[in-house]
């Protein structure tokens, strides 16, 4: 697979929706992961990321213009002992919730669909990183609709081990902006990763369509000490 600079990627995407990345920093020393969302309504773009606890969850700027949580409010990040979950909505909660009797990521999965909110059937992506022994493994899931027909859902798992220094994956909600919008196609795409939070959090930040950029959440894990280093910027302050 050719590896494609996430940067241009998200520079030539108006809106790719919400999005993943994991993989391993380019020194090989961190586990590295973001999140983003993006919004075309004003509900979707009235929102920010907040700490909580290990975490994130998403919260309303201005709660006197909070039309519908659904779909809008959830958990994009929480920490399970030495696993991380990364998604777009409150699957994070199933997975943490499953995992912890002893279920996989994928069955976990099983138990849920992609978004209802027609005729869009937004995909649900997630990710989780698994850390250990001075290395760590990922995987991606995205369950979407069989081609907008809500009656099928199509279950697509990529796991990764013993990931490459300066290299991870990144998937996203939509192939770009229309209506309704595209579901993302194919495998998660083969991205570099930088050496440190701060220079990735601020080259995606840039990247990402200034119209439509609402949140972002960059995560390194030290693989030998197991220290966390977070950033979260938000449009709305």
């Amino acid at each position: 697979m050719k590896k494609i600079n996430i940067y241009e990627e998200l520079k030539n995407n108006a809106y790719p929706g919400r999005g993943i990345v994991i993989g391993k920093s380019s020194d090989g020393k961190k586990a590295m992961t973001a999140y983003f969302i993006m919004g075309r309504s004003v509900n979707s773009r009235n929102r920010v990321f907040v700490e909580d606890g290990d975490g994130i969850r998403t919260e309303a700027f201005d709660p006197s213009k909070l039309e519908d949580p659904h779909l809008r409010i959830y958990a994009p990040v929480r920490v399970l002992g030495n696993k991380t979950i990364v998604t777009n909505g409150d699957q994070t909660d199933t997975i943490y919730e499953l995992m912890n009797q002893q279920m996989t990521f994928e069955q976990s999965l099983r138990t849920r669909e992609f978004e209802d909110d027609a005729p869009n059937y937004t995909p649900r992506i997630s990710g989780i990183i698994k850390t250990g022994e001075n290395d760590f493994n990922y995987a991606m899931s995205i369950l979407k609709s069989n081609n907008s027909d809500p009656s099928s859902c199509l279950r697509y798992t990529f796991s990764y081990n013993h990931p490459k220094a300066g290299e991870g994956h990144f998937i996203h909600t939509y192939m770009g902006d229309g209506s309704p919008l595209p579901s993302f196609e194919g495998e998660p795409k083969l991205v570099e990763i930088p050496c440190c939070v701060d220079r990735f959090a601020d080259e995606l930040w840039d990247a990402l369509n200034e119209d439509n950029k609402v949140s972002l959440f960059v995560r390194s894990i030290d693989l030998e000490t197991g220290e966390v280093k977070s950033r979260i910027i938000n449009k709305n302050k």
